[in-house]
């Protein structure tokens, strides 16, 4: 293909994207085809001679677009969304055409020096703490990582190196230091809410850590308290057990759930460790345990205990803090040590996009910097530039700032606070029409962050979950909206997401009524 042949190539699949979009609400959200059904449709292998675009594109018609759920549905409103928007688009385009893989400040300085920028420009909106600015008090900063699992597992890695290098800073280099640091290491603990992403139990196993979950309940609204991570701090460490790093979540996904941070602060703080090895809430951390027994590798009372890493994930639901009235939700959030959010979820920014910010960047660079000879320039070793492989676990990373510098430009962030308050709107008008049926539905959660999660009526717990179960599984069938559901405690609920672009108060008012017609009918067999 050469370059006229792209001109017209490329114009023609942007008309064509065009009509996809404006088609959207005509077609059914979920991909109606079985599992396997492409590879018959498709050749058993490459073919030997180049096809033209134009057959290309025809398959696009008609072998992958049947296969495709439409995220941009009006009726989606399933998990939590992918937006996009046409600055996001069109800033990919160009992402696609510079093309390079960018670890390193030489390899396109317009790369590096846009994603500090763009991180200082989105963590001011979002009313962050000063200290997860690239020029803070405590040298902190944000980059972009994939996805939120992927910023988890990265800052799980800085957690336990320097809790590790804490523990063991009292030895000496040599074969006892090694024998110590791997002793350690047996008895690591990471910990998340029961509500947290499943993500924070993934990183733990990929690092070979144990995992653990603080318990949440309905009266605390499915949030992880400070009292509830004391009692869990006390119970790892009478086992002999060092709990190092903690995932607290701002909008969990099953509720949207927001753990109490400020006990949960005023917990840690209360915990964190002295130098001989107590922590002021009177327990001991690394050397004795909790019930007085010895600690097997017989060091750590002379060691410098470790503290717990805290990072907040707030995939979805950080979005929100763009609004002036859930900003003081940060206000803990100079108390710890990391925060991420997804702005390809709720921020009109195309997937994929995870921002990631950490109170001091040192802690991520000590665990994840290699210097190899091919990498090294007079630019990195002059400690004049920033290197963001330095910051993440894959070496090569793409331009994702300059769709997120498209996103603030376009819409601004006014624009930004208009659709995110929409989709809460949106969420909070559903509410009142569920609620408005008590002969149908009992609200599980109310609407929070534009997510409402309810039940079906029923005489006992099993009659409810098994009619709310029947529902779900009915609307879902019905091609008109994709919901999902959650079980929380042995309770099935099901979830109604509002925050897609497209949704507006009449797919919601839509939505309504296909859920109540359809509880209708199954309580009238009933």
């Amino acid at each position: 293909m050469d370059i006229n042949e792209y001109r017209k190539q490329a114009k023609k699949a942007v008309d064509e994207i065009a009509d996809y979009y404006e088609s959207i609400p005509s077609r059914p959200v979920l991909a109606d085809v079985s599992p396997g059904y492409l590879r018959p449709l498709l050749p058993d292998a490459a073919p030997l001679q180049g096809e033209p675009m134009d057959s290309i594109a025809a398959d696009i018609q008609s072998k992958i677009m049947p296969g495709i759920t439409h995220w941009a549905h009006p009726g989606f409103m399933a998990f939590f969304p992918c937006t996009a928007s046409h600055p996001a688009n069109i800033a990919e385009m160009w992402s696609n055409a510079f093309n390079g893989a960018h670890f390193n400040w030489i390899c396109s300085p317009a790369v590096t020096e846009l994603e500090t920028i763009v991180m200082d420009w989105l963590a001011k909106a979002l009313a962050l703490p000063e200290c997860y600015l690239s020029g803070g008090p405590t040298h902190g900063g944000g980059v972009l990582h994939g996805s939120a699992s992927e910023a988890i597992l990265t800052v799980m890695v800085a957690a336990r190196d320097k809790y590790l290098a804490k523990v063991t800073a009292h030895l000496p280099d040599g074969e006892d230091k090694e024998e110590q640091l791997w002793r350690h290491r047996s008895r690591l603990v990471a910990l998340g809410s029961a509500g947290a992403h499943s993500s924070t139990k993934k990183a733990a196993q990929v690092l070979g850590v144990r995992f653990d979950t603080v318990p949440v309940d309905e009266e605390s609204a499915y949030a992880m308290t400070g009292e509830a991570l004391k009692s869990k701090l006390a119970q790892l460490r009478a086992k002999g057990l060092e709990p190092f790093y903690l995932t607290a979540t701002l909008g969990t996904t099953d509720v949207c759930a927001v753990d109490d941070f400020a006990s949960i602060a005023a917990t840690l703080a209360a915990d964190r460790p002295k130098a001989n090895g107590t922590t002021t809430n009177g327990t001991t951390t690394n050397g004795t345990t909790t019930n007085g027994t010895a600690a097997t590798n017989g060091d750590a009372a002379v060691a410098a205990p470790g503290e717990v890493w805290v990072h907040v994930d707030a995939a979805f639901a950080g979005s929100a803090l763009v609004l002036e009235e859930y900003q003081h939700l940060t206000a803990s959030f100079a108390h710890f040590h990391s925060f991420n959010f997804n702005p390809h979820k709720w921020l009109l920014t195309t997937f994929d996009c995870s921002a990631v910010w950490v109170r001091s960047r040192a802690d991520l660079i000590t665990a994840l910097s290699i210097k190899p000879a091919y990498l090294r320039n007079e630019f990195s070793d002059s400690d004049l530039v920033t290197d963001y492989r330095d910051w993440q676990i894959p070496l090569g990373r793409r331009f994702r700032s300059l769709k997120l510098w498209f996103v603030l430009r376009s819409y601004g962030v006014e624009g930004l606070r208009a659709h995110v308050r929409r989709g809460i709107e949106l969420g909070q008008s559903l509410d009142a029409k569920l609620a408005a049926r008590p002969d149908l539905f009992t609200l599980f959660t109310r609407a929070r962050f534009a997510l409402v999660s309810f039940r079906v009526v029923g005489a006992t717990e099993d009659e409810r979950n098994a009619r709310t179960e029947r529902l779900y599984e009915t609307l879902n069938a019905s091609g008109r909206v994709y919901l999902t559901s959650t079980v929380v405690n042995g309770t099935f609920a099901i979830r109604v997401s509002t925050s897609t672009a497209a949704v507006q108060e009449e797919h919601v008012q839509a939505t309504f009524d296909l859920i109540a017609k359809e509880a209708e009918a199954l309580l009238a067999k009933a």
